[in-house]
């Protein structure tokens, strides 16, 4: 009874529902979203990375911004804003460290 009544729900609630498009589909539209946590993740932990790490981290932020761009205007915005902070963090500790 427990288990129907909270498969009901989740059936009708909006995050249940996920059309005909399925879990797959809704997975594949937000799989930036996983990429961009990852991303801005180690902003904390920048300045104890190497250079070929920073590196790395600001070409995944260029590759990110290119599927960004195709959101719906205010995520877009958001986003982006978000996700040129992160690489602007990434690009001054990288330059920090170039002039040690």
């Amino acid at each position: 009874m427990v288990l129907a009544a909270a498969l009901s729900l989740m059936l009708c609630s909006p995050a249940g529902a996920q059309g005909a498009a399925g879990p797959a589909a809704v997975s594949a539209r937000d799989d930036w979203k996983a990429e961009f946590e990852a991303i801005c993740a180690g902003t904390q932990d920048s300045a104890e990375m190497s250079s070929d790490e920073l590196k790395n981290l600001i070409d995944r932020c260029d590759t990110l911004r290119s599927r960004i761009e195709k959101l719906d205007e205010t995520p877009r915005k958001v986003y982006l804003k978000r996700l040129q902070m992160c690489r602007d963090l990434y690009a001054f500790v990288l330059g920090y460290k170039g002039k040690k």
